[in-house]
């Protein structure tokens, strides 16, 4: 396992669960015998040779002496990893998002390949959902559209040939085979640390260097004002989602001359904004979100995490909404020169060589005594975009409607909201739990109204420009 795959098994705490959790709704009422769950687990059997990690087991080095080791699960059973519940009544997009929290409060288990499905059933319309638990250790976000595109391909496929599975169970290493490969990989990991010290300090000079000439300065670590959203987490999780037209994005994107994520942080910041106001909260700085982004272009890879983090502040401060969104893409633009500055690689780098024990000791003082309730957050919150597939997917008489997606909160770090666009639509998640979101729903709706104030000013805006164009 890679240093970067495994941080995200060190940073598990009883209260900070390191997966991820991927939604789809499906229309199941024109199936003409109706909806099955056995069905439904047949097919899924017949993909799991194009989802090789999903019979993937991580097996830990004994005294945490090198990165957990991945096998082909000797034990591994399909139905140890399915399961089905029925929403309550009516169905709706709450009760599917209580259902959700109530999935995502739960850890994976590590004895056995980290990710689980649960069919909840129920929903209104003749509607399903499929909800995937998927550690953050086995795929980051690119990876997991790369898997529902193969999936897609395979059931196209599968009419044509039978599906090809060259799966072969391995052996549980030996603790003396685990402890001899770590020693080898630590040997290779020491010899390149000299390297990474002198790309470090000569990257953290060319990179503040940039910090300081940008017009908007990305923020440093613990600059940060402190949030209802910044406290040590409760075990359990508080879900939420709705979906933003693509279209009414893309209108506000072509006339800032902005991007696309810039809009959409925009209109986080927005709601974020928004629900901290009615919550008497004003913080006078800027929350300081951090913004994953790929450094991978292989659109392919199934597994793993290629991923850096941008850190930016998002605009809470700012009251005009046009003005938050220059702020947005500008403070995004020059983290970027920043990160590139830096090395976007240094991040992978330096995992493989930090010990685990020191990884896991830290995050473990930081959970058990409480300090994120009483220290200055490094950031406030994550705000995630993964483009997601851009043609309508169907399977047969079942057609995919939606597709929601979420990653973990930390420690300190209690809201995650992320965005997958799936043809049209983006439909954008937030979690939370107890103590950091109690109902995460008056911060999900606050997005709408976001994007409304933030469309209002942008039609204003351009009608006022195009006004003076003409008089001039």
């Amino acid at each position: 396992m890679s240093g970067i795959d495994a941080k995200f098994l060190y940073s598990e705490t009883p209260t900070a669960h390191m997966h991820t959790i991927k939604v789809a709704v499906a229309d199941v009422s024109s199936i003409p015998e109706g909806f099955s769950y056995d069905v439904f687990a047949e097919t899924l059997q017949s993909q799991l040779g194009r989802l090789p990690l999903f019979r993937r087991r991580a097996v830990p080095v004994p005294f945490s002496f090198g990165h957990p080791v991945w096998i082909e699960d000797p034990d591994f059973r399909l139905e140890d990893h399915l399961s089905r519940r029925k929403a309550a009544s009516p169905g709706g997009l709450r009760e599917l998002a209580a259902e959700i929290g109530d999935i995502a409060g739960t850890p994976l288990r590590r004895d056995r390949p980290l990710w689980e499905i649960v069919v909840v059933e129920g929903l209104e319309g003749g509607r399903m959902a499929v909800v995937a638990k998927v550690h953050h250790a086995v795929a980051d976000g690119s990876a997991t559209v790369a898997m529902l595109r193969n999936i897609v391909q395979g059931l196209g496929e599968a009419d044509l040939a039978p599906p090809v599975d060259n799966w072969r169970p391995e052996p549980v290493p030996s603790d003396r085979q685990l402890l001899r490969r770590a020693a080898a990989q630590h040997g290779a990991r020491l010899r390149g640390v000299p390297d990474l010290v002198v790309r470090s300090v000569r990257g953290a000079r060319a990179s503040e260097s940039l910090r300081r000439l940008a017009t908007v300065r990305p923020p440093l670590p613990l600059q940060t004002p402190r949030t209802s959203f910044n406290v040590s987490l409760t075990a359990d999780r508080t879900f939420a989602m709705t979906t933003l037209p693509m279209e009414e994005l893309r209108t506000i994107r072509k006339a800032q001359g902005t991007t696309l994520n810039d809009v959409y942080l925009a209109v986080c910041a927005g709601a974020v904004r928004r629900y901290l106001s009615a919550h008497g909260e004003h913080p006078q700085r800027s929350l300081v979100a951090s913004v994953p982004v790929s450094i991978d272009p292989d659109a392919g890879r199934l597994s793993g995490n290629r991923v850096d983090n941008l850190y930016v502040t998002i605009g809470t401060d700012i009251a005009d909404p046009l003005e938050r969104l220059h702020h947005c893409h500008q403070v995004v633009r020059a983290s970027k020169e920043v990160r590139q500055a830096l090395g976007n690689d240094l991040l992978e780098q330096r995992a493989e060589v930090v010990p685990p024990q020191l990884y896991r000791s830290a995050l473990s003082v930081w959970s058990r005594t409480g300090l994120a309730d009483r220290v200055r957050p490094p950031l406030n919150l994550v705000i995630s975009n993964v483009a997601g597939p851009r043609e309508p997917i169907t399977f047969g008489p079942i057609a995919l409607e939606a597709l929601y997606s979420v990653g973990p909160i930390l420690v300190g770090i209690g809201l995650n909201l992320t965005a997958w666009s799936y043809v049209d639509h983006l439909h954008v998640s937030a979690l939370g739990c107890s103590a950091s979101l109690p109902d995460p729903w008056p911060l999900v709706d606050g997005l709408q109204e976001a994007l409304a104030e933030l469309r209002a000013a942008s039609a204003a805006e351009v009608e006022h420009r195009t006004d003076a164009g003409a008089g001039s």
